[in-house]
């Protein structure tokens, strides 16, 4: 069988099972096996078609029998379908987790239903951004996710979730109408939308189409990737959604931008124009999204800031134009993907444990709940960047790569980058030292259901007040009463716990990932494997 022919599967599949899943809307146990068992089989398949693409590099499948550039192309190389697998993987432990926190909750009744075939539609909308041959297709593909991402944001319909949705959809249709404008400009200017055939013609523009050109298509996709200036509209967006939204929309929604910037840099632009101006981005991305960090109490929020300071790594690499650049940019998106996402599932624990996320009303958690304790700290080292964790590795790559350029910018970014990760591990350390760490009884106006639930100095946990004066309900697995204790579902646990030993799993095996994503930079900077892939045998070398 020709595994080019199934990538587009990676797109169709999902889908499919959204289709499926909204049928059995009013059957939440079938509809949640529909879901896990549809993103499961196209993980699967993904890494089929990435252990294809790794061995005979870039494949094109042509839709609807039309030949590119006038046709549809979906387009695997090493970065898209590296990008695939691993998205599809934390896509699956968020589903999982939020498969046990529905159960849990018992809200498969309720307007939560509508999840999972949305949710099973951004994944589709993410798969067809990575396998997009040509810009229309990549447009489409943010829109789809978008759209998606704008039901999961809302999802409960409550003031702060509807404010910060208006928000976030302000800020996307205004990201989508200038790329629209782009792919329209270059159209007119091209006769073409197709990446490999852009690809040849774009070089063939005066200077100054060129530029404009490219400065639409960067700042229609960094308000997407969320760099600085264009990343003010993230952390009041993504805190405020459920738990599992908030962990996916981390993940994988600013990637997406991330990867078109790559695409951008290596095959549309391969030229250092604006590289000086990508580098000054990227060092104030760094430092602005960390000193926002520094300033928040709510965990939730600070993450988000981390989130966009750890973008600006991924923009340094792009910048520096080199293939330890750009290999060390792939290998921490990778790993960002992850780290980032496993976090937030930590988080929405914490918050299911201590009635809250907020570092000033917690305490004690390190004693009440070991495993919690044991999954924060893992991949919070690993965001920081301690050695030997993939995220010490993929910064390093990144800094021997600013050394390498010797430019005085570069050695600049290198220096902000070191700060930006020293700053990180202080505010994970915060986290850690106030939710984890102290006891709950010096938090500032501690949760009623930590304070109940707080070890005493024996190390065992304190409940008879509420014994007292409630019952166990052993069905819902928590104190019913006034002040609920809910214990935490074990799929979310394990799921989450998947996800920090797949972090863990990235440094063991950092070796062939780190040559994998070398495989992949080597490729796209001499585009010519893409090209030839799409248009033929000696379309790369005009």
């Amino acid at each position: 069988m020709n595994v080019a022919s199934l990538a587009p599967l990676a797109v169709v599949l999902p889908f499919l099972g959204a289709a499926w899943a909204f049928v059995l809307i009013r059957h939440p146990r079938a509809q949640r096996r529909v879901s896990l068992g549809t993103l499961t089989v196209t993980l699967a398949l993904e890494v089929w078609v990435l252990a294809h693409v790794w061995q005979s590099g870039p494949i094109a499948v042509e839709l609807g029998g039309w030949a590119p550039p006038f046709g549809i192309v979906m387009v695997a190389d090493q970065f898209s379908s590296l990008l695939l697998v691993v998205s599809s993987a934390v896509s699956l432990a968020v589903l999982a987790y939020a498969t046990g926190q529905g159960a849990a909750d018992g809200e498969e009744s309720g307007p939560v239903s509508v999840f999972h075939p949305t949710y099973l539609i951004l994944v589709a909308g993410v798969s067809n951004a990575f396998l997009a041959g040509d810009l229309f297709n990549l447009y489409v593909g943010f829109e789809i996710l978008l759209t998606a991402s704008y039901v999961l944001m809302t999802l409960g319909g409550t003031g702060s979730r509807i404010r910060a949705g208006i928000t976030y959809v302000v800020v996307s249709v205004v990201s989508s109408l200038l790329f629209l404008i782009a792919i329209a400009m270059i159209y007119g200017a091209t006769g073409t939308v197709n990446l490999a055939d852009l690809a040849i013609k774009l070089g063939e523009l005066d200077p100054g189409t060129q530029h404009l050109l490219h400065v639409l298509l960067l700042v229609a996709f960094g308000i997407k990737a969320a760099v600085f200036p264009l990343s003010f509209w993230l952390p009041d967006s993504y805190p405020t959604a459920p738990a599992p939204v908030t962990a996916v929309f981390a993940g994988l929604l600013t990637k997406v931008g991330v990867y078109a910037i790559v695409r951008t840099e290596t095959l549309l632009f391969p030229t250092d124009h604006f590289n000086s101006v990508l580098l000054v981005v990227a060092l104030l991305t760094m430092l602005v999204g960390i000193l926002g960090a520094i300033a928040q109490t709510d965990i939730k929020r600070m993450l988000s800031f981390t989130l966009v300071s750890h973008i600006g790594y991924m923009i340094f690499g792009v910048a520096l134009s080199s293939v330890i650049g750009l290999a060390a940019t792939i290998f921490y998106v990778i790993h960002h993907i992850t780290i980032q996402t496993s976090l937030f599932m930590v988080t929405g624990l914490v918050e299911r444990r201590g009635g809250n996320s907020s570092i000033m009303r917690l305490g004690g958690l390190a004693k009440l709940s070991p495993i919690l304790a044991v999954l924060y700290f893992i991949p919070a080292m690993n965001l920081a960047g301690i050695p030997p964790f993939s995220g010490f590795l993929g910064k390093l790559g990144l800094l021997q790569a600013g050394v390498a350029d010797g430019s005085p910018l570069a050695y600049a970014v290198v220096v902000g980058g070191v700060v930006a990760s020293l700053l990180t591990l202080l505010v994970v350390a915060r986290v850690w030292n106030r939710v984890f760490w102290r006891s709950a009884a010096d938090a500032e106006d501690p949760d009623a259901v930590l304070l109940s639930t707080a070890p005493d100095a024996s190390g065992k946990e304190s409940m008879r007040a509420l014994r007292s004066s409630k019952h166990v309900d052993a069905t819902e697995g928590r104190f019913s009463g006034e002040n609920e204790v809910p214990i935490l579902p074990k799929m979310m646990v394990y799921s989450t716990m998947g996800l920090v030993v797949l972090g863990v799993a990235m440094t063991v095996f950092a070796g062939p990932l780190f040559d994998l994503s070398q495989d992949a930079a080597t490729s796209m900077l001499e585009r010519t494997a893409y090209i030839e892939a799409v248009l033929g045998l000696g379309a790369g070398n005009p």
